[in-house]
């Protein structure tokens, strides 16, 4: 077995750990595609360091590409472990990147943070929980994110409405019985859902807004 040292400080791609951490975006991006260009498994723990810190958005996407053109022998396990970060931005951008990857031996770690208190990080684990649940173990998934069914905004809702349609028809029986909670954010949003289900290209904030004023008035008023 060879172990690579995936920590890069120094030698031939020095440059690079220095330009990934530039004032300027746009040398971060140029970086972030050299390296993606020419893989380098000693850069891991530069890309996903790099993850959890940078600001711009287009530079985070270009670091998870990078990220993807490495073996995923060293990302995953590397990504898993960023899963337990106190930071946010480290958590979250560590499951898009395992999404984009798809190695399923990340589910269980991925499935832990379905519920997690920050709502980026949320909506990541929905996502890639959408991507990585192993097969047949749809509906139980469906069941779990039907849980958090009401949370959050108008974007938030939709995250989740958008990861419960993927899973196909196994998310019928669970937006039914999420239609008869007691709490009526709950049943906006299953019914949004639902009529999101039966129709893609339908309006979402229409959906949600009409479900509310029905949760809270009643149906025959």
């Amino acid at each position: 077995m060879v172990v690579v040292n995936t920590t890069s400080h120094g030698g031939s791609n020095a440059h690079l750990v220095d330009a990934l951490a530039a004032a300027d975006p746009s040398v971060r991006l140029r970086a972030a595609l050299s390296a993606g260009t020419r893989p380098d498994p000693r850069l891991t723990d530069t890309l996903v360091d790099r993850c959890a810190v940078e600001p711009d958005f287009f530079v985070r996407d270009m670091l998870t590409w990078a990220l993807c053109r490495l073996p995923t022998g060293i990302t995953v396990p590397r990504l898993v472990r960023e899963l337990g970060s106190d930071t946010a931005q480290a958590r979250s951008q560590s499951l898009h990147t395992l999404s984009k990857i798809g190695d399923r031996l990340a589910w269980p770690a991925v499935s832990a943070l379905l519920h997690d208190e920050h709502d980026d990080v949320a909506r990541s684990a929905w996502r890639a929980a959408v991507a990585l649940v192993p097969p047949g173990d749809e509906a139980a998934l469906a069941a779990d994110l039907a849980t958090e069914l009401g949370r959050g905004d108008q974007h938030m809702q939709l995250s989740l409405s958008r990861a419960l349609v993927a899973l196909g028809d196994v998310v019928v029986p669970v937006l039914d019985a999420a239609g008869t909670s007691s709490d009526p954010r709950v049943r906006a949003h299953a019914e949004a859902t639902t009529q999101l289900c039966n129709d893609p290209d339908s309006g979402f904030t229409l959906a949600v807004e009409t479900a509310k004023r029905v949760a809270v008035v009643g149906p025959d008023t």
